[in-house]
Parts: C-alpha cells; structure tokens; sequence
C-alpha cells in the first residue's frame, strides 16, 4: 500500500484526498494544513502549504510514496524541486515550468513564440507608458493583468479610462499586490463563451479532462464582485467534440511542445483557461495545477484511479494508463460566509453534516472549516464548504447539490442559487 501527502488545505485538496482514498493502492493519507473535513480522511499536520523547509522536513519524518503539491504558490517556489531533490517521488511542476502560471508575461510570450492563440497584449513596467497606450488604444473594456501570483485577484476588466488608469496606478505604482503587479500585463478584453479544461501531462503525453464551466462572481446573475469561484458544472456543454480537437491541435500540444522546446518540462496537471471567441477559442491564462472549484466537479466524473494516473505522470509513462469519465453531469455550488469575498466571520458551528463531514447524496468538500472540540464543524474561511453532486443530466446533478445544500445551515451562510443556469440555456438553445 502507498502512502501519499497532499500539501494544501482547501476544497482541491479535499477532492484529490477523497479520489486518492479511492484506490486500491493508497494506504495512509496525510495532508498539510489540510481542514476541518479533509481531517476526516487524512491524517493533517500543522505546517503552511507555503513552508518548503517546513514540508521538507515533514515528509523526511513521515516517509511517504509520493508528495502531491496542490497550491500554486509552493509550485511557483519550487516545492517540488525541494522534494525531488530529497528523493520523492512528487506529483506537480518544477519552478522553471510552474512559471506558466507564476508570470503573466511569461505565458503570454510563450504564446507568441509558438502562435498559440490568445488576446492582442503588451508588457508594462511604468504607469506612464501604460497610461499613453491605454489612451492610444482607447478599447474598452480593457483587461489589465497583474503579473505574478495575486490570489487570483490579479485581474481588473476596466469598462472605460477612469477605471483603466486607477488599475494601472494601483498596481504598478501602489503595489497592490506586491511585486505581483511591478510588471503588468494590458491585453484586448475577448468575448465568448468560457471553458476549464485542467489537463493531465507528463511532457511527453498530454490528456485533458472533463471540461467545466465556473461561476466567478458572488452574486446571481454573474452580478457582485469577484470570488474564487461560487460553483461550477462539468462538461461544460459549450465545450464541443469539435472544438475539444481544435484546441488539442492548437493549443494543448503545442503549450506541451512549447515548454519542452524551452527546457520548462511540464509535469502535473496543465490548467488552460479559454474563450471561445468568435474567431476560435484562444487561451486566457494557464495555471500549474488543478483548478479550485474545478477540481470538485472533474474528480468526481474520472472514472479511473487518480493514484495510478499520478503516478504515471511521475514516470512518464501516462500513455500507458487508461482514463475514463463517467456519463452524465456534476454540479457544485459553492456555501460561503457572509460577507464573502470582503469580510466575514469564522468559527460558526455547522449543521446538517455527519461525522466524516458528508451529508447524504452529496460528496461536501470542505474548503474553509475546522475541527471543534466537540467534534462538531466550524467555519474557518471564506468558501467554507463546495456541496457535489453527480447526476445522468445537468439537471439532475443540479437538484441533487442543492438538495444537499438545503441539508446543510449555518448563520450567514450564502450561496447563488442559479449555478449551472447559463449551461441551462446553452444546452436550450441548442435544442
């Protein structure tokens, strides 16, 4: 039996621990800093997903299989090198290619290079010149880009010049984000529908999953501020067999190639997020690693052994591993703290939830919860929980979440109640 650590501590991470405690080869899980519910699966350690000397030594005292780096931050850090330099076996991105999520203007450079299509852009490191170009160009909305790791609130789509400006002000010469946003990134706001597709590579193979549709902003009717994502639903039925070929020959291959071409070997798990714009799809960022709350809909739907595929990857010999999906639909809504994505509370007991965390027809993924003495669940974040359901059509696994949802309360708690509706219409329309 395999033992594996999972570095993280959010609603990805319960995921991948609840998909690995499927198989038949996995034996002990640990993760760090894990939560509240992924506490009941694995084995959590208090140690920061971001403390590499910290994680290093954990895995030297518990000796584990394989090491699965979740997060994007340690990837950017090098967490994985720090563990292959100690002799793990370790699912995700080396440094020098996690840089395809940890610069803007890496990734989109790369895209040049290859002619890998994404958005018109340019690069900027002083105000001054953004602000001309800004001005020259007077197109909006204009989409302005932080370029380093900004918790994914990196990126300000300015509807006119007032707001175009104060974003630039902001980031390069208030730092908003830090060093993040010393360089910045100006691009051509593209319209269509959006699509995840996270994607299984080992550099030499690559396979994408299940695709996905997320829901950004706090609010029904995509209204409210930015989150880090309020629901999703796989497939994503824009995402068409057609336009799954285009994309592989056009974008998922090449960004592979393109990163052996650099030296920059990708080996993990490849996020493309895309716009199917009206001229083809073209790629609006990459990440290093699986989506959040992508993840929560696409593990569900792998009908497969997400040990073996890791493994695998770690051996270069993914084109070996069978990897199925199961039909139907998966829905999950996201319940966060009220308030959320400004401020909130935490520590609000939980109900409706037993004693694994779970509640009956429905995989709950615990994002921002922790432990009470009392064994009872609190709230610890601000996603605290994604509720998860598959179901033989959309609508189906759409009933099944938020009857799962309507099981679970706790005080302030806020939902969307129309996610999956844009897949809805979509899947109406077409008749």
């Amino acid at each position: 039996m395999k033992n594996v650590l999972v570095i993280g501590g959010g609603g990805r991470e319960h995921a991948i621990i609840m998909k690995l405690a499927e198989s038949p080869q996995v034996g002990k899980l640990y993760c760090t800093p894990g939560n509240g519910g992924i506490s009941r699966y694995a084995e959590c350690f208090d140690v920061a997903a971001t403390d590499i000397d910290g994680v290093v030594a954990l895995a030297e005292k518990l000796m584990p299989d394989m090491v699965v780096v979740a997060p994007d931050d340690p990837l950017v850090m090098g967490m994985a090198d720090a563990l292959t330099d100690k002799g793990f076996k370790v699912f995700g991105p080396k440094a020098n290619a996690a840089i395809i999520e940890g610069s803007k203007v890496f990734s989109k450079e790369l895209m040049k290079k290859y002619g890998i299509p994404t958005a018109f852009y340019e690069v900027f490191t002083d105000s001054e010149s953004a602000v001309r170009f800004l001005k020259e160009k007077n197109s909006y909305p204009a989409v302005i880009k932080a370029d380093g790791l900004a918790l994914g609130k990196g990126v300000i789509i300015a509807q006119n010049e007032y707001e175009a400006v104060k974003a630039v002000h902001e980031m390069i010469d208030e730092l908003k984000f830090g060093k993040s946003s010393s360089r910045i990134v100006i691009e051509e706001f593209l319209t269509g529908p959006e699509v995840s597709v996270l994607s299984f590579t080992d550099g030499r193979t690559i396979v994408p999953m299940i695709s996905s549709m997320d829901h950004k902003r706090a609010l029904d009717g995509d209204k409210g501020l930015n989150t880090g994502g309020m629901g999703t639903v796989s497939p994503n039925p824009c995402y068409t067999e057609d336009i799954a070929k285009e994309c592989m020959e056009r974008i998922f291959l090449p960004t592979m190639h393109a990163m052996n071409a650099e030296g920059r070997t990708f080996e993990g798990c490849l996020y493309f997020g895309l716009m199917l714009t009206p001229q083809g799809p073209k790629v609006i960022e990459y990440n290093c690693r699986f989506g959040d709350p992508e993840t929560q809909v696409v593990l569900p739907m792998l009908d497969g052994d997400l040990y073996e595929i890791f493994d695998a990857v770690c051996s270069h010999t993914l084109s070996d591993v069978k990897i199925g999906w199961h039909e139907g639909s998966c829905a999950c809504v996201v319940m966060a703290s009220g308030g959320y994505p400004e401020s909130y509370p935490k520590g609000i007991k939980m109900n409706g939830l037993d004693e694994k965390g779970q509640t009956e027809g429905c995989f709950v993924y615990h994002a921002g919860t922790k432990l009470a003495d009392d064994g009872s669940f609190l709230t610890n974040g601000g996603r605290v929980i994604g509720v998860t359901a598959r179901g033989e059509s959309l609508e189906a696994a759409l009933s099944a979440a938020y009857k799962g949802v309507g099981q679970i309360s706790f005080e302030g708690a806020h939902y969307r109640r129309d996610i999956g509706q844009r897949a809805l219409n979509f899947l109406k329309e077409q008749g």
